[in-house]
């Protein structure tokens, strides 16, 4: 999907369930619905200003709520290295929200997140879990009001009366609503949901940056096996590009929605979010397993794993290769002849081919170019041992790959013939010993469209030709090979550290240790 066709889409009509099943939800691209709840119950019950505290109080106040617990506030990280989790009354918290108000009213302003957030009451009765005099804050997330997978788990069932399903979600399995309320304001660390999201905005306002799953490696998720793997490792309060320095092309990916209350946002499972809350913001979000994923069937996991892996590698070597239509297409003026003399090869062509030569030689030993050599000349009393070819595998690192793919594929087949019958020593060094993985891969990628643009008979001349000048044939092919399997390889190393977070070497020892369960 084209990077245009990713872009947030906005409706201030709600849509029907038909239109949300079979238009919106499939593009899986974030969605804001303006107004979407204003007919709730709990819009109007529930907003701070107008008494909402004591309303919820009233309603849920005896029932005991987990709440997140954060020595960085206003940040709030998944990793629980970062926050704790302890229970607490809810209304303790409804009278932490009012002491946040009362004390906002009084002051004109947000407390400081320099100055400590809890109250006396609640600093008292959780003394233990406070370590000197750190700031600390806590926030209402993901506490659930309906839960179809783990029913225990629900701690505010009685709000649910104050809320409804969204048309639009009526035919949809929900498989939890949740409660986020804050007093302060407070930012979530950047992550993304196994699940779609309708996020609601019930009172106050939400600011939520979105990335879609393509933009994975600018984000440096967390290790697959970690207990916070849909989490971005990249710190939001104190980003060190020597550290994660993709993470500098993060934002051109990003963006940016404003959730006033009575917005809904539709977040697709897999796309990373932040969100900023406004001070004294209340939230409800609906949960739900996606058609793909409930469609997948369990005996085919490791085929779609390896499908989506050879997809992520093949889309890797080709921004490798910074595929983007390179060469200008001069069609040679005639088709190769068995002649192949050097007078009848393309300009840009005979260039290529003085700078092949030219590199063949410098690559040398010193001792064998104690004389002066023509870089037309052949190469016959060089020994082509002594060259030595890098592991290169970026295009723009290796000379001898960006001449072979600034070329058309017909006027490279043009030069080889050429050095076939002029320079066949040469060229039998340049294939050994220069060509890197890179070279291997853009080399065989040209042989394929040259294949496409032939005939069969003029195919099979040219491959007798040019393999005949090597003693083994197979063995060149295996360098070729073995060349791209070296390119692929590098490749789906990259994909690896991008979208899992793993080392390579890590990534072995993961999937064997999955294969072993």
């Amino acid at each position: 999907m084209a990077e245009e066709s990713i872009q947030i889409t906005r409706f201030n009509a709600i849509p029907s369930p038909q239109q949300f099943t079979s238009q919106i939800e499939p593009q899986n691209v974030p969605a804001v619905f303006h107004g979407c709840i204003n007919h709730w119950k709990a819009f109007s019950k529930w907003n701070p200003s107008t008494g909402g505290l004591d309303y919820l109080e009233e309603l849920a106040g005896s029932s005991t709520v987990e709440v997140m617990l954060s020595k960085s506030a206003p940040v709030f990280y998944g990793d629980i290295r970062n926050h704790e989790r302890v229970q607490l009354p809810f209304a303790t918290f409804i009278g932490y929200c009012k002491d946040f108000s009362l004390q906002s009213k009084v002051e004109h302003a947000p407390c400081s997140s320099e100055k400590k957030l809890l109250p006396e009451s609640f600093e008292a009765e959780q003394d233990s879990l406070l370590v000197g005099d750190d700031p600390c804050q806590i926030y209402l997330a993901q506490v659930p009001i309906m839960n179809t997978e783990k029913e225990e788990r629900v701690q505010l069932g009685v709000l649910i009366d104050d809320i409804q399903t969204p048309l639009f979600l009526e035919t949809k399995t929900l498989a939890s609503i949740n409660l986020w309320m804050n007093s302060a304001q407070t930012r979530s660390s950047t992550h993304y949901d196994p699940h779609h999201n309708l996020l609601c905005v019930v009172s106050g306002s939400k600011q939520v940056d979105l990335w879609p799953p393509s933009s994975s490696p600018f984000l440096y998720p967390m290790h697959l096996y970690g207990e916070a793997s849909n989490h971005s490792a990249v710190p939001i309060d104190k980003l060190d590009l020597s550290v994660h320095p993709r993470a500098e092309h993060s934002k051109k990916y990003s963006q940016r929605v404003i959730l006033q209350a009575g917005d809904a946002l539709f977040i697709p499972e897999g796309w990373f979010h932040q969100v900023d809350s406004e001070s004294l913001t209340v939230a409800v979000n609906f949960w739900w397993q996606s058609e793909m994923m409930s469609g997948m069937l369990e005996h085919m996991d490791s085929y779609y794993l390896r499908r989506i892996l050879k997809r992520l590698t093949d889309k890797e070597m080709n921004q490798m290769l910074c595929k983007t239509s390179p060469y200008v297409i001069n069609k040679p003026s005639h088709e190769p002849s068995g002649e192949n003399m050097l007078h009848d090869l393309e300009p840009c062509a005979l260039k290529s081919l003085h700078e092949l030569v030219s590199l063949v030689h410098d690559h040398v030993n010193a001792a064998d170019l104690s004389n002066a050599v023509d870089p037309s000349s052949d190469i016959e009393k060089t020994d082509p041992k002594k060259i030595v070819t890098s592991e290169l595998y970026h295009l723009e690192d290796d000379p001898v790959a960006t001449i072979f793919w600034a070329l058309e594929p017909l006027n490279l087949q043009k030069m080889f013939l050429a050095m076939v019958h002029h320079f066949p020593r040469t060229l039998e060094a340049l294939v050994l010993h220069l060509v890197s993985p890179v070279g291997a891969e853009v080399l065989t990628r040209k042989f394929e469209e040259m294949d496409q643009r032939i005939n069969e008979e003029d195919r099979n001349e040219f491959y007798r030709e040019f393999y005949g000048v090597f003693d083994d044939q197979y063995a060149v092919m295996d360098i070729l090979l073995n060349g791209k399997e070296s390119f692929s390889r590098q490749a789906f190393k990259n994909v690896m550290d991008k979208f899992l977070g793993l080392k390579f070497n890590d990534a072995m020892q993961y999937w064997d240790d999955v294969y072993r369960r």
